[in-house]
């Protein structure tokens, strides 16, 4: 419920701002944060506040020192900016708070030999079942950056970009198995808590996410 409200809150912040404005910009985003769309709206001379949606889905595999896994991350942010034009021109410092939806969904795969190793014991795919886990980041993170382009100084396209961080704090990772042979389960237990601490360590710099981004944009 607290995700609804936050998302609903960001959608009245863009619609009580572009209805107190006459004028506004949108642009289409590509980037670290995915596919999205932003609207900015005029607060002063040299300050906008910017207010948009990014979605990404992206499977790649990676592995710890024991297991190998199917990554699949996935990208839901909303963000409320205020982007600041120091010197009246294209440059901006851009801060703000966005909602986080990121997370990664893991699965593990057997090795060549189709066992696992964990903690140090072997086991066979089928006796240990299925791994899964699932890599969650803070709801609500601070977002500092700069940027080039301002869509509201001219009517029209533009071109601007954004180079910043978001502060998502360390991952909590959740790994579990399912479908475990009863004579292993109580074994196996032990040795995947021991996993899902290196899983831990193994995604911890994920806590700082980069934002690259370019945007093509129209002001009215």
């Amino acid at each position: 419920m607290k995700q609804q409200y936050l998302i609903a809150a960001l959608l009245a912040g863009m619609f009580c701002a572009s209805q107190a404005q006459a004028q506004m910009a949108i642009a289409a985003d590509v980037g670290t944060t995915g596919e999205g769309d932003h609207l900015s709206v005029p607060l002063q001379a040299n300050l906008n506040a910017r207010f948009g949606v990014g979605f990404l889905n992206y499977s790649y595999d990676s592995s710890t020192d024991d297991v190998d896994y199917k990554l699949k991350l996935k990208l839901r942010t909303f963000d409320a900016l205020l982007d600041y034009f120091p010197m009246d021109g294209a440059f901006r410092l851009s801060a703000g708070v966005v909602y986080n939806g990121n997370k990664i969904d893991a699965k593990g795969k057997p090795n060549k030999t189709g066992s696992y190793t964990l903690n140090g014991n072997t086991y066979t795919a089928a006796s240990a079942g299925q791994l899964d886990g699932t890599i969650d980041f803070r709801k609500v993170a601070p977002y500092l950056g700069i940027g080039w382009g301002n869509p509201l100084k001219a009517a029209g396209w533009g071109i601007s970009s954004d180079i910043g961080v978001l502060f998502q704090g360390s991952p909590s990772t959740s790994l579990r198995n399912t479908g475990c042979d009863p004579l292993v389960c109580a074994a196996l237990k032990t040795d995947v808590a021991a996993e899902n601490a290196k899983l831990t360590d193994k995604v911890k710099d994920f806590k700082a996410y980069p934002v690259l981004r370019i945007s093509a944009t129209y002001r009215f």
